[in-house]
């Protein structure tokens, strides 16, 4: 079975967002940069899962300059077998999705997977434009994934309750909590990591279909106004004529 599995480089959750060159870019400056949770704790460990129970090979692909290579070793120190960077910068999801979609054309995996999003930007698309790139099924924030054989078996959650869908290989998924649990790289992990194979392919040409206009932080919060637990009265009345929620 090949994997594929897609990664993207994300700040830290507790990074304080900033921006520069009027508001137009990311602030990188002191951040510390991470692979993208739902692309590390979910698709990738369940790509290893998979691998182990039914052998195979995990490839992991970013899309990124030489400076997303270190973020990038860490999937390898997880488990994955080889690394591959498209040398560009990730400047357009279309964009981003069709350089994912030549390579994996030209290697012919099996499965595909990625997070549900990235944290930074939750955009959600970078999935299913592989899929309609490639032509293969594509099943979206799957939490759970299951492998018999060629039959791909996944559980999502739903307004009301879950769904369950198969499918054949080759397809692509979106994995999101639940699909599996987070693997901490042990040593030995992380010493072979530096040995493993990171190979670097340069883009292809492709239009960029959006930019960033501008960027532009949430307003900060207002005042809290603290009510006495045993003034129910007092606390109707705010959300009635104040916050007008009731």
């Amino acid at each position: 079975m090949k994997i594929l599995v897609c990664i993207s480089q994300v700040p830290d959750t507790t990074t304080k967002i900033a921006f520069t060159d009027n508001n137009t870019k990311f602030e990188t400056n002191g951040v510390q940069f991470i692979v993208n949770p739902y692309d590390e704790w979910y698709a990738l460990v369940r790509a290893l899962e998979i691998k182990e129970a039914q052998g195979g090979t995990v490839t992991v692909i970013n899309v990124g300059p030489a400076s997303y290579e270190q973020t990038i070793r860490k999937a390898l120190a997880i488990g994955a077998d080889e690394a591959v960077r498209i040398d560009a910068e990730p400047s357009d999801a279309y964009y981003v999705a069709k350089q994912i979609a030549n390579y994996a054309e030209k290697e012919t995996f099996d499965i595909i997977l990625t997070g549900k999003e990235t944290i930074d930007y939750n955009g959600s698309v970078i999935g299913g434009m592989i899929a309609e790139l490639l032509n293969m099924s594509y099943v979206s924030m799957a939490s759970k994934l299951d492998m018999n054989g060629e039959v791909a078996t996944f559980e999502r959650e739903i307004e009301g309750g879950k769904e369950i869908v198969e499918t054949k290989v080759p397809f692509v998924a979106s994995a999101q909590k639940g699909m599996a649990e987070q693997r901490i790289p042990n040593m030995r992990g992380i010493m072979q990591a530096r040995t493993k194979p990171l190979k670097v392919e340069a883009p292809i040409d492709v239009s960029l279909h959006t930019a960033v206009v501008s960027y532009e932080l949430p307003a900060p919060k207002g005042d809290v106004k603290l009510v006495d637990a045993d003034n129910v009265k007092e606390l109707v009345d705010l959300l009635h004529n104040e916050a007008k929620v009731i």
